[in-house]
């Protein structure tokens, strides 16, 4: 009997890897590599790649906070035009790795003077495979772009081409948590990196006061937890390979054993009764409405939280959400958190220059990031009591060690941004891959009537497979509808906390007569 494709290069115990991010979360992701165990971690522009194992590269998948894509390169060769593309491509067997009645899909990235559009480079693959197929069997597979059995990459620089099996599928971004969104919501894999570049880890409270949909206060609750984002996710492209392990899978996503307690809260504000009733249904869905709190409150009403705290949030910069006084509203979170936050930090993301001016405040460090296309920078300011002389007499400083050094690296907004071509919004927003954007100034007394507001996310973004009335036990937790012999597949229940075998039974977990009263 054929297989639906057989991965051959899957024999060997360690194998390249490449994980895919945005720009500036690059150590992030190295750093959390190296805590999964990869090996030869090697940080690059938008990746980071490494070498591992089969579970390495499920658990990659699984539990990488700030991963994009997860991909395996299988062929490396030198193109100067499409039609070096198309026979390099065709060289490969591909009846090792596509039976003639399956389906499959090609995605391209592309900074080169030589290809100028990234859909043709992928029609150039699509046509090799196929003409391949077709020669050899008389018989040609089929194109799927919503649901292919296997997903290719294929990433040229200049006259070099990788070409990769992508074992995410949908980007990894996607959660599964997300019930419903607001307008221009933070990506949640930026959201994990932001908070894990302020080094946050659950020692303390967290609070958003501007938290839209609550991307923030769902990806603080899963880092200090130590949870896995993918323990929402419904599927990985990986479980359709023929080699692929489902015993070990299990046991990787049923092992809870390095989660932990969370002894803190989270709060998250908004001035929008629509934003906080969003955020609230999607705390829901991931089940952390134990830790989490969220409240309709304007910014300006801010007071003193009553424990340590740590202050994450990514105010509107008249970009994609207008206000009605950007330079206000920058004013006020400056007054506040300089009377309302003190002994404690803030991280602040935003984009234009004078909002920062307008906060007033002298901040320990400045990130550059990128959200979107927007080239924006994350800065942390630390509050204290009284005048910047006085504390720093008593002792008091404003930037760590590694702050002052990392702020002493002369072109830190430069580096490695010579990008040749710009691509297109789809691509950038589910790959990662961002356009390139010079951090201005801008004349906001012009611009302020022509803000523009963003798309939203788009419609199609899948439903929660989680029940919406659990929400007083994270455990356990069941979604989805029942078959006709009144039994939950395990697929849509992949939901909440606990965690499912592959037979469609639950396994045992031991948390749930804990979170039982």
């Amino acid at each position: 009997m054929q297989p639906k494709y057989a991965i051959s290069s899957n024999m060997e115990q360690n194998f390249e890897l490449i994980a895919k991010t945005f720009m500036g979360l690059e150590p992030v992701l190295a750093k959390e590599l190296t805590q999964l165990g990869a090996n030869d971690v090697q940080i690059g522009r938008r990746m980071v790649s490494f070498t591992g194992d089969k579970e390495l590269m499920y658990r990659a998948n699984f539990q990488l906070h700030t991963a994009i894509k997860i991909l395996k390169p299988i062929h490396r060769f030198k193109a100067r035009s499409a039609d070096d593309v198309y026979e390099e491509i065709k060289k490969l067997d591909w009846s090792q790795y596509l039976a003639d009645d399956k389906t499959f899909a090609v995605d391209s990235v592309v900074f080169s003077e030589e290809f100028r559009h990234s859909k043709f480079v992928s029609y150039k693959v699509k046509d090799a495979i196929v003409d391949q197929l077709r020669e050899r069997t008389g018989k040609r597979p089929n194109i799927s772009i919503t649901n292919p059995d296997l997903r290719l990459h294929i990433h040229i620089a200049e006259d070099d081409c990788t070409l990769c099996l992508d074992s995410s599928g949908e980007s990894l971004h996607r959660r599964g948590y997300r019930q419903e969104s607001v307008e221009a919501p933070i990506n949640e894999v930026l959201a994990a990196g932001i908070i894990m570049l302020t080094g946050w880890q659950g020692e303390t409270d967290f609070i958003d006061p501007m938290c839209g949909s609550g991307t923030f206060l769902i990806e603080a609750a899963l880092i200090a937890r130590n949870m896995a984002p993918g323990l929402f996710r419904k599927e990985y492209a990986f479980e359709k390979w023929a080699d692929f392990d489902a015993d070990l899978f299990d046991e990787i996503y049923n092992d809870d054993s390095q989660e932990r307690e969370f002894q803190h809260r989270i709060y998250g504000y908004d001035i929008d009764m629509k934003a906080v009733n969003t955020a609230r249904m999607n705390v829901k869905a991931a089940g952390f409405s134990d830790c989490i709190t969220i409240e309709q409150q304007d910014f300006k009403d801010f007071t003193q939280p009553g424990d340590k705290a740590v202050i994450v949030t990514n105010p509107p910069y008249g970009e994609r959400i207008s206000t009605p006084d950007l330079l206000g509203t920058y004013r006020m979170i400056g007054e506040r958190l300089k009377h309302h936050f003190i002994g404690n930090d803030a991280w602040i993301l935003s984009y234009r220059e004078e909002c920062f001016e307008q906060i007033g405040l002298k901040p320990s460090i400045k990130i550059p990031l990128y959200n979107g296309s927007l080239e924006c920078e994350l800065r942390k300011y630390q509050m204290f009591d009284g005048k910047m002389k006085i504390f720093r007499s008593e002792g008091g400083a404003v930037k760590t060690e590694e702050e002052k050094r990392q702020m002493a690296e002369k072109h830190r907004f430069r580096k490695e941004r010579e990008f040749k071509q710009r691509i297109t919004e789809q691509e950038e927003n589910e790959e990662g891959d961002i356009r390139s954007f010079t951090f201005h100034r801008h004349d906001l007394t012009t611009d302020r009537k022509g803000e523009r507001r963003g798309q939203k996310e788009e419609r199609g973004e899948r439903k929660s497979r989680f029940r919406k009335d659990n929400d007083d036990a994270r455990f356990p937790r069941k979604g989805g509808k029942p078959d006709k012999n009144g039994k939950y597949n395990d697929r849509q229940n992949r939901g909440g906390h606990e965690r499912f075998d592959r037979s469609g039974g639950k396994r045992n977990n031991k948390r749930n007569n804990h979170n039982e009263d």
